[in-house]
Parts: structure tokens; C-alpha cells; sequence
């Protein structure tokens, strides 16, 4: 019984691990693809979400992105 719900802590925690990578690379790329390169922004956003891991592509998501597609519709 015991390695049974280990199993399955294990197989959540995976999933919720390789759902975080996703989000991690989609994020990167759509500040490396849509991001401006005007000034410093895309560099010091793709250190952001590089240096951060998952913080920094949460905050990229919720901060950044909702405005530059507001303002440039990408």
C-alpha cells in the first residue's frame, strides 16, 4: 500500500515538474520571439526568466506579457 501512494506522489510531482519546464520554455521563447529589441528590454527580460527559473517566467507572464500585447497586440 505504502509504495503505492508513493508511486503516485511521485508520478504528481513529475507531472507538475515537466508542466513547470514547459511553462519555463514557452515563456522564454515568447520573450525571445514577440519581445521588442529596442533598448535592453528582451535581454534583460530572458535574464529574468533564465535566472529566476520558474519565478521569473511567472512574473514575465503576469507582468510583461499582458502589457506588450496591450500595446503591441502580440
Amino acid at each position: 500500500m505504502f509504495t503505492l501512494v508513493a508511486l503516485v506522489v511521485w508520478l504528481v510531482c513529475f507531472a507538475i515538474s515537466c508542466l513547470a519546464f514547459v511553462f519555463w520554455i514557452w515563456m522564454l521563447i515568447d520573450c525571445l520571439k514577440y519581445e521588442s529589441s529596442t533598448g535592453n528590454d528582451k535581454i534583460i527580460w530572458a535574464l529574468v526568466i533564465v535566472l529566476l527559473n520558474g519565478i521569473g517566467a511567472l512574473v514575465y507572464y503576469f507582468v510583461r506579457r499582458p502589457e506588450r500585447i496591450k500595446q503591441f497586440g502580440q
